[in-house]
């Protein structure tokens, strides 16, 4: 097993144990079969990923080897390139997050993350094997236009679990450790608002691991109350939409006009 899966199965297992223990939403009934269906979405989305296995390394090798790539050219080998190529392929990630939510057809595929009516760490797994395809695809030629290599994308992906499976976690994280985190990388607090069924909060905060290119792009939306946040989208917020072969059926099927459930507004926006 690759580095990002050993780390991503320690934080998850260790996760869901805290959940359990100290959680941010209390009452939650079903857990178990709320894990049990994004775990299964999340092998049929391992599947497509391992099939693309043989074109990722095939462009790091390309990008990075044979010299292709910016970061080859600029510090072959070095720290420096690394660090460089990690924070690009960062704000790839969120540039990419955001297209998923302004490019209809895209948003399709990735609603189906979003329909979520209760967050835990198990909803870092629920991915759509249509998404995982295309983003997949999609990062082929970043990898290779940065010329990042295969231990940096290796160690990216390890961070990037980590992180996504934390900022997804029912976990209730100590007020002043939420803050602090949330100058760097992105705290479980940030992405509940991203999480949530209005829309005007679903179209926010689309970092991956930095807080700080939301920050830059105008994207941060924070709420002081987020117990209040209500999960899922519409129609497709109920237990029947819940099953993992309705799952796949989500980007076929018509929403909702998008808007807050009834009795529902978005709160007002504050800044750190």
């Amino acid at each position: 097993m690759t580095l990002d899966l050993w780390v991503g199965l320690a934080v998850l297992a260790g996760l869901f144990v805290a959940e359990g223990v100290q959680p941010y939403y209390q009452a939650r009934d079903r857990r178990y079969v709320h894990g049990a269906r994004n775990l299964a979405l999340a092998i049929a989305s391992g599947v497509v990923g391992a099939a693309l296995a043989p074109l990722l390394l095939w462009a790091l090798r390309l990008g990075s080897e044979q010299g292709w790539g910016l970061c080859a050219r600029l510090d072959p080998g070095g720290l420096g390139g690394a660090l460089i190529s990690f924070l690009l392929f960062d704000l790839w990630m969120y540039a990419w997050h955001r297209a998923n939510h302004q490019i209809p057809f895209l948003w399709r595929l990735h609603r189906a993350h979003h329909t979520d009516p209760a967050m835990d760490c198990t909803t870092a797994l629920r991915f759509h094997p249509g998404e995982i395809l295309l983003s997949g695809l999609a990062n082929l030629p970043v990898i290779v236009a940065l010329g990042m290599s295969l231990e940096t994308f290796v160690l990216y992906k390890a961070v990037m679990v980590a992180v996504i499976l934390l900022h997804h976690s029912n976990l209730a994280v100590p007020v002043h450790l939420e803050r602090g985190l949330r100058r760097l990388i992105v705290p479980p607090s940030m992405h509940r608002v991203h999480h949530s069924a209005i829309r005007v909060e679903t179209d926010s905060n689309y970092g991956t691991i930095f807080s700080f290119w939301d920050r830059l792009f105008g994207s941060l939306r924070l709420r002081e109350d987020t117990q209040l946040i209500r999960f899922g989208i519409g129609r497709f917020a109920g237990d029947t939409w819940q099953r993992p072969l309705r799952l796949l059926a989500i980007p076929f099927l018509a929403e909702l006009p998008p808007g807050p459930p009834p009795g529902t507004r978005a709160a007002p926006a504050y800044r750190p």
